[in-house]
């Protein structure tokens, strides 16, 4: 996959391009399916599939603090993207300036200018200043500029259209189980693995601590059976923690929520690389009990459980 960034790097694509645009926040099933309709409508004329997005959320720039809680960051929105075997991925700074652009830019500005001949939009899809570019617009330019569009209808899942709202429900309610059947991919987050205070090293269950980007969508406090992957794309079966750690002082309010990973059948360094976890099911609510001993009693019984899941 071919990444570019910013309006200035956009050029005709060899043979001419199917381009799907959108938001792609969480690269979900509907995307999916919206990206597959795209790579094989380039096939079918021997052109180029395009994806293209933005750096941001778009209310980020359009309502500033009325984004919601993104399901990816960036990185790992192109990651995911580049994994649907697209050929290029487009990625648009949704600044202010460009937030102005009407609708007939947009269309002249990024769509001719990779010399679309098909354009690929979720049904409803809306474009340009104050979403003033409908799906009967884009097709009247369409025919004006050499190309043809196609609105496709959400994907649904138990009889209701897929949507990165959707996932993000059932991440804020912990349910672990409906995002991954809409992402088709376990929820993950990652980081960088900090230089903790060693408590679960004491205990017997060291954990590779991550915090918790709080711009990232997350689920509540609780105990999950996971995996983690490393940088050197190893998978670990992992019981997670997320929260704050109330057994030793930790406040909900106060204090930054982390992701604690204890990583099944490993015993080496993570400090200072990257790590992704990823989120399969929630076992537990995090609790205080009442000594460390009971702490480590349920700790035992959380990987035991988790073991078992995965290996499931």
């Amino acid at each position: 996959m071919r990444k570019l960034v910013g309006a200035g790097a956009l050029a005709p694509r060899e043979g001419g391009a199917a381009v799907t645009v959108g938001t792609f926040d969480g690269v979900h099933l509907g995307h999916r399916a919206l990206i597959a309709r795209t790579i094989d409508e380039a096939k079918s004329f021997g052109g180029t599939s395009v994806v293209v997005t933005w750096d941001r959320h778009p209310l980020e720039t359009l309502r500033p603090g009325s984004e919601p809680r993104v399901l990816t960051t960036p990185d790992r929105k192109a990651e995911l993207i580049e994994d649907t075997s697209i050929d290029t991925l487009v990625v648009l700074p949704f600044n202010e300036a460009f937030s102005k652009w009407s609708p007939e830019r947009f269309v002249t500005d990024v769509l001719v200018k990779l010399g679309a001949r098909a354009v690929f939009v979720g049904n409803g899809w809306r474009f340009g200043h104050k979403a003033a570019g409908t799906f009967e617009l884009l097709q009247k330019m369409g025919a004006e500029h050499g190309f043809v569009a196609d609105a496709l209808t959400l994907a649904e899942v138990e009889g209701e259209p897929i949507s990165s709202t959707r996932v993000r429900s059932a991440i804020a309610e912990g349910d672990m189980i409906t995002a991954r059947t809409l992402l088709a991919r376990p929820f993950d987050v990652d980081g960088v693995v900090l230089r903790g205070d060693r408590r679960g090293t004491d205990l017997g269950f060291p954990t590779a601590n991550l915090m918790l980007d709080r711009s990232i969508a997350h689920p509540p406090r609780g105990v999950y059976a996971g995996r983690a992957v490393t940088e050197d794309d190893i998978s670990y079966t992992a019981a997670i923690n997320v929260g704050v750690n109330p057994q030793f002082g930790g406040d909900p309010v106060t204090t930054p929520w982390r992701v604690e990973a204890y990583l099944l059948d490993f015993g080496g360094d993570l400090y200072d690389q990257r790590l992704r976890v990823e989120l399969h099911e929630r076992l537990r609510d995090e609790l205080r009990f009442e000594s460390v001993d009971a702490l480590v009693d349920q700790m035992a019984k959380d990987v035991d459980r988790t073991r078992a899941l995965i290996a499931g």
